[in-house]
């Protein structure tokens, strides 16, 4: 990279910074599901999960890990693990720094639970600052697919042995710590089902290339790709014509960077020297921007117009400029994580072989549709229950959220598919 488009870089980092935003929890988390934890292999940190049982164990069909999207978290969506909990056990898991999974949001519930009035969690995102890459949040999908494989089974004798749970209120909230596996002889497994948005999307999809528990995975039956982040963004509007080419540089030179593309030689001797000279800055101007200090000063803050891009109801639109458990800031390191997944998924997808329903908006700007149009022609022909659905002229990213009648159609379509991959189980 040159100096002038060094300094140029440096700028767009400076015009996307901001302000530290102040964060305030003033209501606890929202749990829709049995509150349960699990251990990590490093310090003492844990990961925050919910549970969620059909009313009757004989109605019992599968279960259902839901994984969410990048600065968001799965205490969200409990009005999608309700809707499924009638014949799915439900999990859905906080990922690493997202949720209660994230030690300062996790204090912030603790202290609101036991009485407080309010909770500075505005430091909240500083916990991104441990992704490198993403393969925390792998390890994540890894541990709550096992636990799910564990809890998903049909009793062969006394199916009321571990009886039903309706939705706890907070005073629950320091429930169990999950431990390792307890597989009763006997025990039917059932077919294991995955609804993942997002980033939580691109996680799930990597994370099935590279499992090695075949045990587990092959009891995978199905994934539900909401908006997958299969793509980079592309800011929209008069934003857009001074970030988006800066973007589409930094895609461009790492996916070029000692990986060479199939084109003409002389090009892609261009596109090597150029990645050889570019990235190395690029990564080394973001991983000082992320370090202590520098970190509170250039990590971008969301800014009030991405809601209209996240969902088409005013409805929604309130209650995420009130939710204090999304993440409003990122840091620069967890961004560029990100994007290097997303070029290494791309290198290999065409080998992703679940089964799959991936649905799309149109003009999506936060995950925009190439991308999951690259990956259905790379795999749409190696399972004949793959479905790609369109949502034509649609332009907000959280379909799951969407204002009625759209949400209702969306579950519904994925409620569809689930009971058709039932029968074909």
């Amino acid at each position: 990279m040159t100096k002038p488009a060094a300094v140029c870089f440096t700028a767009c980092l400076l015009f996307c910074s901001a302000c530290s935003r102040q964060q305030t929890v003033t209501a606890p988390y929202p749990l829709w599901g049995e509150p349960t934890y699990l251990k990590t292999a490093e310090n003492d940190a844990r990961r925050s999960m919910q549970l969620l049982r059909p009313a009757s164990p004989d109605a019992i069909q599968g279960c259902l890990l839901i994984v969410h999207g990048m600065n968001e978290y799965v205490g969200r969506y409990g009005h999608v693990a309700e809707y499924f909990a009638d014949r799915f056990i439900v999990l859905g898991m906080d990922l690493t720094a997202h949720g209660l999974s994230n030690p300062v949001l996790s204090k912030a519930h603790e202290s609101i639970a036991a009485g407080a009035a309010a909770y500075d969690a505005s430091h909240a995102y500083l916990e991104q600052a441990q992704f490198r890459d993403l393969q925390s949040m792998r390890d994540d999908l890894a541990s709550a697919l096992h636990y799910l494989s564990d809890h998903c089974h049909l009793r062969a004798s006394s199916p009321q042995t571990e009886g039903t749970h309706s939705i706890p209120d907070d005073r629950r909230a320091s429930s169990r710590l999950a431990s390792g596996i307890h597989t009763i002889p006997g025990d039917k497994p059932l077919p294991i089902f995955i609804l993942s948005h997002s980033l939580g999307s691109l996680i799930t999809a990597s994370h099935l290339l590279q499992a090695e528990n075949k045990a587990i995975t092959t009891r995978i039956k199905g994934i539900v790709f909401s908006a997958p982040a299969f793509s980079v963004t592309e800011v929209p509007g008069w934003r857009g014509w001074f970030q988006n080419p800066l973007v589409r540089f930094s895609f461009h030179t790492h996916e070029h960077f000692l990986n060479p593309q199939d084109e003409p030689f002389p090009v892609m001797l261009f596109n090597q020297l150029l990645a050889l000279i570019s990235v190395p800055l690029q990564d080394g101007m973001i991983e000082l921007l992320s370090l202590p200090g520098m970190r509170n000063l250039f990590s971008p803050t969301a800014p009030d117009w991405v809601s209209e891009y996240l969902t088409d109801s005013e409805e929604e639109k309130r209650r995420l400029s009130e939710d204090k458990y999304m993440i409003r800031q990122t840091v620069l390191r967890y961004v560029l994580a990100v994007e290097k997944e997303i070029i290494r998924f791309r290198r290999q997808m065409n080998h992703f072989d679940s089964p799959y329903l991936l649905i799309y908006s149109e003009n999506d700007p936060i995950t925009p549709a190439w991308g999951s149009i690259d990956f259905a022609t790379a795999t749409r022909q190696h399972h004949p229950h793959n479905r790609l659905v369109l949502l034509a002229s649609i332009s907000h990213h959280e379909q799951l959220f969407s204002a009625s009648p759209l949400r209702e159609q969306i579950l519904g379509l994925i409620d569809d598919w689930l009971r058709k991959r039932l029968k074909q189980e």
